[in-house]
């Protein structure tokens, strides 16, 4: 890659890598799995810079590329096992919201994958229904379906205090 373009590259991802590393957290609600996926979004991203930096909305086209990361990385059997014999501890940010944080991301996980994209996206990735749209490769009004049932079952899980499981939303639904 030339030096001038490669210095684009590296430009827009200085500036984006935290939000990146937050969406892909909240994708998977794990650090060290969200570091994965930023990474690997990256490395597609480099390898067809030449081509996304002449796309209309390079934000939508990069997010693309993330959520199709996370799938990609969720279809994986292997992503389920756990080695070792127990989960390591991880501190918590003394922050005063860390439970209020924890309950959303407890609820984030409850969501279908579909859902949980849509809402990160759109609400803390600040995608417009657009963007997110072309971001997910579907329909704006999939994008309002899915965000409106999304959130629903988010305030119904935080009210709650607990998430809501996949067979209440269908029954909900039904």
């Amino acid at each position: 890659m030339r030096p001038d373009v490669e210095r684009e590259y590296v430009e827009y991802v200085k500036v984006r890598l935290p939000r990146l590393h937050r969406t892909a957290y909240l994708l998977c609600a794990d650090a060290f799995q969200a570091d994965d996926i930023v990474q690997a979004t990256l490395t597609a991203l480099y390898v067809g810079w030449k081509r996304a930096s002449g796309a209309d909305n390079l934000d939508g086209y990069v997010h693309r590329i993330m959520v199709r990361r996370y799938l990609d990385e969720r279809r994986r059997g292997w992503s389920r096992v756990l080695l070792g014999d127990r989960v390591p501890e991880l501190g918590v940010a003394a922050d005063h919201g860390a439970d209020e944080r924890d309950a959303l991301v407890t609820a984030l996980r409850s969501l279908p994958k579909g859902q949980r994209a849509v809402v990160v996206l759109r609400y803390f990735g600040d995608l417009s229904i657009e963007a997110t749209a072309e971001a997910l490769g579907c329909s704006v009004g999939n994008v309002k379906s899915q965000c409106s049932r999304g959130l629903a079952t988010l305030r119904s899980a935080l009210e709650a205090g607990q998430p809501v499981t996949t067979a209440e939303m269908a029954r909900d639904r039904s």
